[in-house]
């Protein structure tokens, strides 16, 4: 039973950074999930954890309000985090820093290998940073989408509405 529990929570660490980018040795790591509640509902394939809802895996850092997960029938997984708000952080491979975000809502679908943080969605790499109403990830084709809130109907994290995004330039790049 805990190996079950086990397998379906391996999916969070999809939820916060690319899998090209995370730091490869964090997927190794064992999981650990600490809340002030949980359950386990195995009929319908379902676990929930609230309250102050920590999860760690090696360098993956996540913090939620509530966590429940699921599997269907096919073997596919789902996760959604709910929180004011859902915050992580993951370490990059390489020295390249580390990734942060936090949303309202994230919510992570292994059938359709998306990651969407929805409501005040921020993500930060260095001096990069993206903030929209929502962020979409798809770990297969690793494309970022953001939407405003005028598109989504979601709360943007930038006071206009629009989706907001800095890019630093390159350390690499000559002095003129």
């Amino acid at each position: 039973m805990i190996q079950k529990i086990c397998k379906i929570f391996v999916l969070i660490a999809f939820f916060s950074a690319s899998p090209a980018f995370a730091l490869q040795s964090d997927s190794r790591q064992p999981i650990q999930i600490e809340a002030d509640q949980g359950s386990l509902d195995q009929a319908n394939q379902s676990t929930t954890f609230s309250g102050n809802v920590v999860i760690r895996q090696g360098t993956l850092n996540i913090s939620a309000a509530r966590v429940n997960v699921t599997r269907n029938g096919k073997g596919e997984q789902f996760m959604k985090a709910d929180g004011s708000p859902v915050r992580f952080s993951q370490t990059l491979d390489g020295g390249k820093g580390t990734v942060r975000g936090q949303a309202n809502n994230v919510a992570y679908s292994s059938a359709g290998s998306t990651v969407v943080l929805t409501g005040n969605a921020k993500v930060q790499r260095g001096g990069d940073v993206a903030e929209g109403a929502v962020i979409t990830y798809n770990t297969k084709t690793e494309v970022y989408t953001i939407s405003g809130s005028t598109k989504s109907g979601a709360k943007s994290a930038s006071k206009s509405g629009r989706v907001s995004v800095i890019i630093q330039p390159s350390s690499t790049q000559k002095s003129e």
